[in-house]
C-alpha cells in the first residue's frame, strides 16, 4: 500500500491589526485564527508585525519628528513580551481551532529598556509556543527601531505536514537563510509582509512575487505568503496631511499559497 500523506489545509490571514492597539489586536488575532480552524485550516499565516501594527509613520515622518517619537512610544508600550498574556490568549485560539499559527509581531525583551524585535512567534495545535524568529536584519527605516536578530532562530518545526519555517519580509531575499531552512527539511514556509501601500513602494507586489515563487520552486515546497493592509482607520490614526494621504496609491495586501511549482495556487488577493 505505501505511505498515506496527510492532506494539509493552509491560510493566509489578509488583515489589518488594531493599529497599536495590543489587547484589540490580539482579540482579532484570536476570532480569526478559530475562523481559520473552522474553515479547515491547519496552519494559519499572519502578516509582518500584525501584532500590535507596522512601524508605517516613518514613511511619512522624520525619525525624531514629535510624531514619530509619540508613535515610537506606543508601539514600545503595546509590544509583545514571550510569554505573556497575549501570547497566552493566543495559544488558547490555536489550542481551540487546532491549529498551527505563525504571527507577526513586535517583541519587546522583557526588562529591557525599549529594545523590539521584528519577530514571527511560532504556535502549535495544543497551544505551546514553539519558537520566536526575529529579523536578522532590519530594512531601510525598520532599523530606526528594531534591534538586529540572529542566526539561531532560522529553524523549522515538525508538524505532521512536513516541518514549517518563516522569514521576514526582505529575508525571503536572503539566500543563506534561506538555504538554512531547506536544510532542515523546510516544506511549508511562511513569508510575511507589511502593507506596502505608498507610491514608492509600487514595485514591492514584483519582489513578493518574485521571491516566494523562486523559494517554492527551488525548494519544491509550498509557501504561504501573508500581507498585511492598511486602512481608513490606520490612515486617520497616523494623522497624514493631504499631500502625504496623495502617496498612498493602493492598500496593501497581495497574499496567496505558491506551489512547489512556483505557481500561485490561490491569490495573490490584492
Amino acid at each position: 500500500m505505501g505511505d498515506v500523506y496527510p492532506k494539509v489545509g493552509v491560510a493566509a490571514v489578509q488583515a489589518a491589526p488594531v493599529w497599536l492597539n495590543r489587547e484589540a489586536t490580539v482579540d482579532k488575532a484570536c476570532t480569526l485564527i478559530e475562523e481559520t480552524g473552522r474553515n479547515g485550516a491547519h496552519i494559519v499565516a499572519f502578516p509582518e508585525g500584525f501584532l500590535p501594527g507596522y512601524p508605517d509613520w516613518f514613511h511619512w515622518y522624520m525619525p525624531r519628528s514629535p510624531e514619530s517619537i509619540r508613535f515610537s512610544k506606543e508601539l514600545i508600550k503595546n509590544a509583545i513580551e514571550v510569554p505573556s498574556p497575549a501570547t497566552e490568549a493566543l495559544c488558547a485560539a490555536a489550542r481551540r481551532a487546532g491549529t498551527y499559527v505563525v504571527i507577526g509581531m513586535n517583541e519587546r525583551e522583557p526588562k529591557a529598556m525599549g529594545s523590539l524585535y521584528n519577530a514571527l512567534l511560532f504556535i502549535g495545535p495544543e497551544g505551546e509556543i514553539l519558537g520566536v524568529h526575529r529579523k536578522i536584519v532590519p530594512t531601510v527605516t525598520e532599523r530606526i527601531i528594531y534591534s538586529y536578530g540572529d542566526g539561531s532562530s532560522i529553524r523549522t518545526y515538525d508538524t505532521p505536514y512536513g516541518a514549517i519555517g518563516g522569514l521576514v519580509c526582505g529575508e525571503n531575499t536572503n539566500s543563506l537563510a534561506r538555504f538554512a531552512l531547506l536544510a532542515q527539511h523546510e516544506r511549508i514556509h511562511i513569508a510575511s509582509w507589511p502593507a506596502f501601500a505608498s507610491t514608492h513602494q509600487r514595485t514591492a507586489f514584483d519582489g513578493m512575487d518574485i521571491r516566494v515563487r523562486y523559494h517554492a520552486f527551488e525548494g519544491r515546497i509550498f509557501v504561504i505568503s501573508t500581507a498585511a493592509v492598511l486602512t481608513d482607520d490606520t490612515i486617520s490614526a497616523l494623522g497624514l496631511s493631504a499631500e502625504q494621504k496623495a502617496t498612498i496609491t493602493f492598500r496593501g495586501g497581495h497574499s496567496g499559497i505558491i506551489g512547489p511549482r512556483g505557481n500561485y495556487i490561490a491569490g495573490p488577493a490584492d
